[in-house]
């Protein structure tokens, strides 16, 4: 199984077996529903969501079987994820795992690849390195042409001052 991570499981709330997760994931509408399968902690223990809302900045979950908070605590601080064939992605969708070590081009030209994914309230921002230098680039339709996972590309509108020192 190739597992995602989704989340943390950062405390319970109320004594009925709620956990509140931080998720910055995001395909959230389609994992935290009912009858989900989640893998919870480093020997991914399969738990399934049995309801599911927002409260504040956090993802609040009960799981099917666990009615009492002392029956969750044990998964306090632990990751959760998901199988990764759990899920299916619409056209034009991705993991942020499969971005990460694509090539970027913009006008056929070689720009970098992508290192990582940093998350901003606004959008979220492909790192790109080349040449000892780190480039932001937003990661939103606007400026991307086209990714190509199974060649592991990205082409890049072109944009003046992009990659401009």
């Amino acid at each position: 199984m190739k597992y995602i991570r989704i989340g943390k499981i950062v405390n319970t709330h109320g004594i009925k077996g709620e956990l509140r997760l931080l998720s910055s994931f995001k395909y959230k509408d389609k994992v935290f529903k009912k009858d989900m399968k989640l893998y919870v902690g480093k020997d991914k223990e399969m738990v399934i969501i049995n309801s599911y809302r927002k409260h504040k900045n956090f993802d609040m979950i009960t799981l099917k079987g666990y009615d009492n908070i002392n029956q969750v605590l044990k998964y306090k601080g632990m990751y959760a994820f998901i199988n990764r064939v759990d899920l299916v992605l619409g056209n034009d969708e991705y993991f942020d795992e499969d971005i990460i070590g694509l090539d970027v081009y913009m006008d056929k030209v070689y720009r970098g690849k992508v290192i990582s994914i940093d998350k901003y309230p606004s959008s979220d921002m492909l790192v790109v390195f080349n040449n000892d230098k780190k480039y932001l680039v937003p990661y939103v339709k606007d400026f991307i042409l086209s990714i190509d996972i199974e060649n592991k590309i990205i082409n890049l509108k072109k944009i003046d001052g992009l990659f401009d020192i």
